[in-house]
């Protein structure tokens, strides 16, 4: 017998697709976004700690209180709002996680789902297996502004959600006040979810401030606010993120998130609890990725590839255009191939792979890595 899945023509993602291209050609991964240096030893420590005095068993399924209060209280310092740790915030087993309960607690057959693209590829594959349709919204390089007009045109009564994504993965751009302003003003006297994906909230540049849909009295009231402690404590194999919404929202999110994995991992958990407690773990972030940025992109000036430095994230787009003509894929491969560095296209990511001619460099890696990595685009 064969069987098709609810996602036949869906084959392995870029990231691995060009992960396991650099490996087999033993090039510099800058493609797939994790760091290639260690998490903090406090931190692993505090793992170990909390194995050994026995928190080996299942967690509460909602996530220990102790994180929960420590996320609570993050919210509170940062943005000057809250959520309640009983009711308003739940533990899961990365972003991913979160964001894919979130569309199978609440997208239904032939409901209308917003995303921006170039779009983070887990948004699609899980509406689309909850029967919903994506509606793109693309978003033009260099500046991936978003066109606010063009938004209000495509809201129907069959907008059940939209997703957002600020520092955005993979362009490294964010939104502003003004930017969030209007979505609220868009959403306000409608029933639409707000998806914010906000993974990268503790990485933004140039003394910019992270523009939480917290933050947003209209929109907080309907949104989902998803982070990830992986992007954040240089850990992304823990697979640790967490998301906020109201109260009812959120018990909603819950009913499906028990059968999905019900707790996540409660060593990990005590020892996070624990790490929150100093807000220098993650208040410096902004200014070491920037000094990241900053080098790599000093270090390439003089190069063929084009940029506007990344206002968030640890990415950094680099136009090639200059440089060939090929499409982005290929030449994404032929620089793994011939040139030992590997990168992510991002026309994988946009309505019908509208090709930039621009590639998606990782800068969460240690400087020798960066200025091996310089020294490359700069003979090319």
């Amino acid at each position: 017998m064969q069987h098709r899945s609810k996602l036949p023509d869906v084959g392995p993602t870029i990231f691995s697709v060009m992960s396991s291209l650099a490996q087999d050609q033993h090039a510099l991964n800058l493609s797939q976004g994790f760091p290639n240096f260690e998490s903090d030893q406090k931190l692993i420590d505090l793992v170990n700690s909390a194995m050994n005095s026995g928190h080996n068993q299942y967690a509460p399924m909602a996530g220990i209180m102790e994180l929960r209060v420590a996320i609570a209280h993050k919210f509170e310092q940062l943005y000057n709002t809250s959520y309640h740790p009983e009711s308003e915030i739940t533990v899961t087993a990365g972003a991913t996680q979160a964001i894919f309960t979130i569309i199978s607690a609440f997208i239904k057959q032939d409901d209308e789902v917003i995303i921006f693209r170039p779009a983070y590829d887990c948004y699609e594959p899980a509406v689309e297996l909850n029967g919903g349709k994506v509606i793109s919204v693309q978003l033009e390089a260099p500046t991936y502004k978003v066109n606010w007009d063009e938004v209000k045109r495509i809201i129907t009564y069959k907008t059940k959600m939209i997703i957002i994504n600020t520092p955005q993965n993979p362009s490294g751009t964010v939104f502003s006040k003004e930017d969030m302003s209007t979505l609220e003003d868009l959403l306000r006297g409608t029933s639409i979810i707000l998806l914010s994906d906000e993974v990268y909230e503790h990485i933004i540049f140039d003394g910019e401030q992270h523009q939480s849909a917290c933050l947003y009295p209209d929109l907080k009231a309907r949104s989902f606010v998803v982070a990830s402690f992986g992007k954040t404590f240089h850990n992304t194999g823990w697979k640790m993120g967490y998301c906020c919404a109201p109260k009812a929202l959120m018990a909603e999110f819950q009913k499906v998130h028990q059968f999905n994995v019900f707790c996540v991992n409660h060593p990990i958990q005590k020892a996070l609890a624990e790490y929150l407690k100093e807000p220098d773990h993650y208040l410096g972030l902004s200014s070491f990725y920037q000094k990241k940025r900053d080098l790599f992109l000093s270090l390439i000036e003089t190069s063929r590839f084009k940029f506007t430095p990344a206002q968030g994230t640890y990415f950094q787009v680099l136009d090639y255009s200059a440089i060939t003509s090929e499409n982005d894929l290929d030449f994404a491969k032929r620089l793994t191939k011939e040139h030992k560095i590997a990168s992510i296209p991002l026309s994988v990511f946009n309505t019908h792979h509208l090709d930039n001619k621009v590639l998606r460099f990782c800068l969460a890696k240690t400087d020798d890595t960066l200025k091996q990595a310089a020294d490359i685009l700069n003979k090319i």
